[in-house]
């Protein structure tokens, strides 16, 4: 007799649903079995200047993000970096730590030139600038494949497998490759930054970008535009200027996407979208040095300023102020604090002691750090110059900025993640900018550790 003749109906019921769970589940498990590391693709894409409350507005047309953030995992808000302007941004994207730990405090390096004012050299050696390791580091070193297209303090880095610079060399092999194919010619890379438009670069940068992901398939990708950061410093965010640059990089958001679909990665490809920092609309500038002049504390010779015993280098909603003699600094910061506090549209004074409380280095860790910050009142930004009478002007063709308080609401920014290793329809209110390059660490299956953001676990299979 069969052993089933004395199990009721409802225990083989039972029996025969509990074996269909459990060849579901060992099916599952089989098919989500992870991806070799070799065998992934993550590609980071940096929209310039997207603020959260951009992003937020319905009317803003970028049906390509908008199809990964509805079919992927999204952060609704992304609190950046003190400062909020792109390279150090860029940098703790890249790093999972702060300014005060990776070292970018601007656009570049800052080279002091005492009894003249500093100033900031872009292109210089992505070792002269970050101080920790990074993203495409780590997975260089795990034996990945790295590329990079108009990624920022990463010149002559060694750990990227293929790229194409924000200025492009003639004999890069990248440069080469677009050249034989037609895509530029010799000449248009000769003089990129020479008469062409930003609109025309980022089609340049795109193009790159695309021909990087289909015939070299790397398995991790840094592409940076910079079309919404010019639209909206000349025309403010939020006008229709501005509203046209996102559109037109959503276009090229989407060749990228139709690049994965045409080298076969769309089932190993995870995509991240996220942004640097987000924008203020001003309509005032404060021009501090012309303050420090006044008091006698800057000389200038027409526009240019001769020697100065202090200096205010600006950066956007915010500024660094400098005692060019380390050895007067005492003399001088009680003298240059009251004075610069009462200038209009100076929200507050900070000593740089106090800068580690906005992850930040002190003058003593970091050469490049001012003595002081300044941050501006909104509609107000900083501006470098030292002529004329007028500590305060209308701003002409300057109408919107960062590099105010990361606490702002309006500096928040935005965060999608799509594709292999992603939850569909994960959602976190809050993250760090910090808690990026430790996420993309783990979907690439390699170690970073000593970092100060964490996995977006929540976000993730």
């Amino acid at each position: 007799m069969p052993m089933t003749a004395n199990i009721s109906p409802l225990k083989l019921l039972c029996v025969f649903l509990t074996s269909l769970l459990f060849i579901a589940g060992a099916t599952s498990t089989t098919h989500a079995a992870p991806l070799p590391a070799k065998d992934r693709i993550v590609i980071m894409v940096t929209v310039d200047g997207l603020p959260a409350w951009i992003w937020k507005n319905p009317s803003l047309v970028m049906p390509n993000l908008r199809r990964l953030a509805k079919e992927g995992a999204t952060a609704d808000l992304m609190t950046v970096s003190n400062p909020s302007i792109t390279w150090i941004c860029h940098t703790t994207l890249a790093t999972g730590v702060t300014p005060r730990r990776h070292g970018v405090l601007f656009n570049g390096l800052l080279v002091r030139r005492a009894p003249l004012p500093p100033i900031v050299e872009p292109w210089r050696d992505k070792a002269e600038l970050v101080r920790v390791p990074t993203i495409y580091d780590a997975a260089f070193k795990a034996g990945l494949t790295t590329a990079q297209v108009d990624w920022v303090a990463i010149l002559n880095s060694g750990t990227i497998s293929y790229e194409f610079l924000e200025i492009p060399k003639v004999d890069g092999p990248i440069e080469r490759e677009l050249i034989n194919a037609g895509v530029v010619t010799n000449d248009e890379v000769r003089e990129f930054m020479k008469g062409k438009n930003i609109v025309w670069r980022d089609w340049v940068w795109t193009q790159a970008g695309c021909h990087i992901i289909e015939a070299h398939k790397p398995n991790f990708l840094l592409f940076h535009l910079l079309g919404t950061d010019a639209a909206n410093h000349q025309y403010g965010p939020g006008t229709t200027a501005s509203y046209s640059a996102y559109a037109y990089t959503d276009r090229f958001i989407g060749d990228l996407l139709a690049s994965v679909d045409r080298a076969g990665l769309r089932d190993r490809a995870t995509v991240i979208v996220t942004t640097d920092h987000g924008f203020k609309k001003i309509s005032k500038v404060i021009n501090a040095n012309v303050a420090l002049r006044k008091a006698g504390l800057l000389q200038v010779n027409g526009n240019k300023v001769t020697s100065c015993d202090a200096y205010v280098l600006a950066e956007g909603g915010m500024a660094f102020v400098y005692v060019n003699d380390p050895a007067r600094r005492a003399e001088l910061l009680p003298k240059l604090k009251p004075l610069l506090a009462k200038l209009e549209g100076v929200a507050q004074v900070v000593d740089a002691a106090d800068a580690p409380k906005l992850g930040m280095p002190t003058p003593e860790e970091n050469q490049g750090m001012g003595d002081l910050l300044l941050f501006a009142k909104p509609g107000y930004a900083f501006k470098d110059d030292s002529a004329g009478d007028a500590t305060v002007a209308e701003s002409k063709n300057y109408l919107g900025t960062h590099g105010y308080l990361n606490s702002d609401p309006e500096l928040d920014g935005m965060f999608i993640a799509w594709g292999y290793g992603v939850k569909p329809g994960a959602r976190l209110e809050r993250i760090s900018n910090t808690d990026v390059a430790p996420t993309i660490a783990d979907l690439l299956g390699v170690p970073m550790p000593n970092v100060e953001g964490r996995v977006l676990r929540e976000l993730l299979r």
